[in-house]
């Protein structure tokens, strides 16, 4: 009787449902999508956000990482993604306001075909080269450039990079010949800067700092517009006599176009309290990477923005997605 009575009941509660009616989001682990290779800043801060946005909304986020194309294979993977809340990107300053102008030819757009839900850092870049480089200081690296014209490499992240860009806008502003080298993620890039295989390398900070701090590389000078709280020591561009490479790299949260409001609300909502969770903010610190909050609203403007200023820039540096 018990067993016919649990059939029963089990069969009316299905009965009860509304057609088409599913489980409360999130009711399974959700897919964040890092379009870098594992051990770069784009990856540091994706899997800083799965920890601690899946403490708060009490679901698994499993971090996949979707390298190539400046990024820009994983960022289109999203974009055809279902608008369901379970695939989510890191978003970036590569794939949404660098790529589309350099490769020109991408199958997304980064407005339209996305639903931006916040910023969640922004951090600059740094010029590290291998300890066993002569140079000391960013004008003996220029020096040495101008005197082994098309011999000094910089390694970076990928094409399509920020630090692919200012690489490109150094090597044109100081009338010097430096030769990209690209790599499918920082973290490959970084391994053979500190192997020696490459002598320079242009990182986002984040990324960059513990090898920094090990004494792995050393750092010549840093991209934002003041010397970084956590590296006082080492000088800015502008310093250094370039006013104009003042230059940020940022990631943000965001989902396919059309993510269902509710969802927005809660995804927005809960990181304002990750974000300014003291222990995130420490994290970020230790990386000299500084929190940003934005509301979806504010952050869909900033991305348009920065694809604006994007363009711009990639128009100004000549560089080619092969170079």
């Amino acid at each position: 009787m018990l067993y016919r009575r649990s059939i029963l009941t089990a069969s009316l509660a299905a009965l009860a449902l509304p057609a088409g009616a599913q489980a409360p989001w999130p009711s399974k682990p959700i897919k964040l999508v890092v379009p870098y290779a594992p051990g770069g800043s784009t990856d540091v801060v994706g899997r800083v956000i799965a920890e601690y946005l899946g403490q708060r909304i009490g679901q698994n986020i499993v971090v996949e990482n979707r390298p190539g194309k400046g990024a820009s294979i994983g960022t289109s993977q999203v974009s055809k993604a279902a608008p369901d809340g379970y695939t989510l990107l890191v978003s970036n300053i590569s794939s949404f306001a660098i790529a589309p102008p350099l490769y020109g030819d991408l199958d997304y757009d980064p407005v339209k075909d996305f639903t931006h839900i916040t910023l969640a850092s922004f951090n600059p870049s740094v010029l590290v080269v291998n300890p066993s480089f002569p140079a000391k200081t960013l004008a003996e690296y220029i020096a040495y450039a101008k005197a082994n014209p098309d011999k000094l490499a910089f390694a970076t992240s990928g094409p399509g990079s920020s630090n692919h860009i200012l690489g490109t806008m150094l090597g044109l502003i100081s009338n010097t010949k430096l030769v990209h080298i690209p790599y499918r993620g920082a973290g490959p890039a970084m391994q053979d800067t500190i192997a020696g295989n490459v002598p320079s390398m242009f990182d986002s900070l984040p990324s960059a700092a513990p090898h920094i701090k090990s004494g792995k590389v050393r750092a010549l000078v840093v991209s934002g517009a003041e010397r970084n709280p956590s590296f006082p020591d080492v000088p800015t561009l502008k310093e250094q006599g370039y006013p104009t490479l003042v230059s940020y790299s940022w990631f943000g949260l965001s989902g396919p176009a059309k993510l269902p409001a509710p969802i927005v609300e809660r995804l927005a909502a809960e990181m304002q309290v990750v974000l300014k969770n003291p222990d995130v903010i420490k994290r970020w610190q230790d990386i000299g990477a500084e929190s940003s909050t934005m509301t979806p609203a504010e952050y869909t403007t900033f991305v348009k923005t920065e694809l604006e200023k994007a363009t711009a820039a990639v128009k100004a540096s000549g560089a080619k997605p092969e170079q």
